[in-house]
């Protein structure tokens, strides 16, 4: 087949994918955005829409309903460099989270003054004094918005300055966390895995400060073995499940549960599901079960 006939067949298969579409959209002009997904849903019923294209164009909608406090990491969670490190306090940061961006700070978490990017280190690391590190050189101007931005203004604002973080300020100007365009396009995409993430085989991972890194489909049975607890598998397969159930909603990152004496924090999760919880055992006997994410309990979160 020549290279002019893939391309008409393609052609083809796209028109037909679209008159498909525009058939299951034909029955009525959908009245408002609930009846808009309903028909969408119809759709990928009919096999028109497979469900990856059905949950993005779901949440390029939700996207829209959704403002940056919906989803911004808190600033007890941020991962900050100070503005006169050295490069060995430079370095602990960037190598321990992984992360590529970071803010700057003054004196406080309030006080931020620019944006590191990692790679700008790079120049630096073959000298081993870290005397040539000048921050004032190396800071990038950070991008602030408020905490009411909608999400989809907030893309726009993302791909328009060519910055991929912005630092989150409250109704009196504070610092109240930071927010990365991975975060906004996880909203409609999905969990973004990359190589820093814990995409280890097991299930739970110990750390040696008494917390451990749980999957939210561990299986129930195999979290009461490691936990030595008895939490019911009866209505939910997965721990996840019944998290999410003890909210009461989907909960958003740094969302905290007590329940059977363990304590549940979201590290991960997006508008479809919780995908990482950090757990510690708490001491004593058997508290009362509560739900929160006050900025007391996010203090003792594990960093993003």
């Amino acid at each position: 087949m020549s290279a002019d006939d893939r391309k008409d067949d393609n052609s083809a298969t796209q028109r037909g994918w679209l008159e498909r579409l525009g058939q299951a959209l034909s029955g009525g002009e959908p009245r408002d955005r609930e009846d808009l997904v309903d028909t969408l849903r119809d759709a990928q019923r009919r096999e028109l829409l497979d469900a990856d294209q059905l949950a993005m164009i779901e949440g390029v909608l939700h996207v829209s309903e959704l403002q940056v406090r919906d989803i911004m990491i808190p600033r007890s969670q941020m991962v900050v460099v100070r503005r006169d490190a050295d490069m060995a306090e430079l370095l602990a940061p960037v190598i321990e989270s992984g992360h590529s961006r970071f803010p700057v700070i003054g004196d406080s978490r309030d006080d931020v003054v620019g944006i590191l990017i990692a790679k700008d280190l790079l120049r630096y690391v073959a000298d081993d004094s870290g005397e040539g590190v000048k921050m004032r050189e190396l800071m990038r101007p950070a991008l602030f918005v408020p905490e009411s931005k909608r999400l989809d203004v907030l893309l726009t604002e993302f791909r328009s300055s060519r910055n991929h973080l912005a630092v989150v300020v409250d109704e009196y100007g504070g610092v109240a966390g930071i927010v990365t365009i991975e975060d906004v396009l996880e909203q409609i995409v999905g969990e973004i895995d990359d190589e820093h993430d814990y995409d280890d085989d097991r299930f739970i991972l110990s750390h040696r400060q008494g917390s451990s890194m749980v999957k939210a489909l561990t299986p129930i049975d195999d979290f009461n073995a490691h936990f030595e607890t008895d939490l019911d598998d009866d209505e939910f397969d997965t721990i996840g499940g019944l998290v999410a159930h003890h909210f009461g909603h989907l909960p958003r990152r740094g969302e905290v549960a007590t329940i059977d004496r363990l304590r549940f924090e979201v590290v991960r999760a997006d508008n479809r599901r919780i995908h990482l919880l950090l757990v510690r055992q708490l001491p004593g006997g058997s508290p009362a079960d509560t739900t929160g994410s006050t900025a007391g309990e996010r203090s003792s979160s594990t960093p993003r």
